[in-house]
């Protein structure tokens, strides 16, 4: 798990050296992906299921999060 812990937080560190470049709406879906990934794999953990499962699941609802928060942020209809 250790491991696992520190290849996730290198892991992090090399995505934000590459998001300079990205626009708002994506650097909101991007963080909002990974908060989503991060408690989704401690909640898939700690319930005694796939923490892999949990971590894909709650990043794709973290991305989604992030992009209707950009939405409302800029004053944009979502649908």
């Amino acid at each position: 798990m250790k491991a696992t812990f520190i290849g996730a937080i290198a892991a992090l560190g090399i995505l934000a050296a590459g998001c300079e470049d990205m626009s708002s709406t994506q650097k909101r879906t991007l963080t909002g992906a990974g908060l989503g990934a991060g408690a989704g794999a401690l909640i898939g953990g700690a319930t005694g299921g796939s923490a892999i499962g949990g971590a894909a699941l709650g990043g794709a609802a973290g991305a989604g999060g992030g992009y209707l928060y950009d939405r409302d942020k800029r004053g944009k209809d979502v649908f």
